[in-house]
């Protein structure tokens, strides 16, 4: 099952680190937070990743193409024109990295990629933002309501898109209303391939969390799966310094595989 990964956006919110670099590749102890998170998925056994990518995109993919070189000793053997790999560290993935463009909104980046996600359920999640979710539940629980997409409902510190629940089914979705103690959108999203019928094509302004969520909901095809354990998004500089901290004192949740 593929895992699709929103990275393109600006993370203007961040802009002390991405000024220089795209949010995904802002550092959480010495590796980006699109390390952590597709290690997360990976633990889970999901190690075919899209990545939707737009702005500084070519940093993303010079990760990716030298990944063994960025995590590897190596001698350069400058006068033969040698390269030598040492203590060669590599991970099982596979890893298609598509240009969605530099002003896309979330919805035109995934309908842009439809044809490298393929007509199977797909997961999908933010570049920006780790938790603890039990993904094998997630994918369960989505498989027992048989609709079209799955999201994962917390309560955060702050408000983001809102959802209105009856018994796990979203009954209405709207993006950062006013007030306190909703449970709110946290990405960690199970689509089918009829998620794509609800984003408009040839468009590169149609915004997920809008439009198409807001149908799928009153179309009773949006369903969220309630989670109280850790989650935090990378939204700006305070965020950033406490998921280093929290790497930095062993007390990162989403931490669940073994080794570096």
């Amino acid at each position: 099952m593929k895992v699709v990964i929103f990275a393109g956006g600006y993370g203007t919110r961040l802009s002390e680190e991405t000024d220089l670099k795209p949010k995904p590749m802002v550092e959480i102890g010495d590796r980006p937070i699109i390390w952590h998170i597709m290690k997360y998925y990976s633990h889970f056994g999901f190690n075919d990743f899209v990545l939707l990518l737009g702005y500084k995109s070519y940093m993303i993919k010079e990760y990716f193409v030298n990944y063994y070189l960025h995590h590897s000793d190596i001698t350069v053997d400058t006068a033969n024109n040698g390269l030598e790999i040492h203590n060669n560290k590599s991970e099982d993935w596979k890893i298609t990295l598509v240009d969605t463009g530099l002003h896309t909104m979330t919805g035109s980046r995934l309908r842009k990629a439809r044809k490298y996600i393929g007509d199977e359920t797909f997961m999908l999640t933010y570049g920006d933002g780790l938790s603890d979710v039990d993904l094998n539940q997630l994918l369960d629980f989505h498989k027992s309501h048989g609709k079209a997409l799955t999201l994962t409902s917390v309560l955060p510190e702050g408000r983001f898109g809102a959802l209105e629940l009856e018994e796990n089914k979203v009954k209405k979705f709207w993006e950062k209303p006013k007030g306190d103690g909703a449970w709110i959108n946290g990405g960690f999203f199970v689509c089918e391939p009829e998620v794509f019928d609800y984003i408009e094509s040839g468009k590169d302004n149609v915004v997920f969390e809008r439009g198409p969520l807001e149908s799928l909901a009153r179309s009773g095809q949006l369903y969220a799966m309630p989670h109280s354990g850790f989650w935090k998004p990378m939204d700006n500089i305070r965020d950033k310094n406490i998921l280093c901290e929290l790497w930095e004192n062993d007390k990162a949740a989403w931490k669940v595989w073994s080794g570096a």
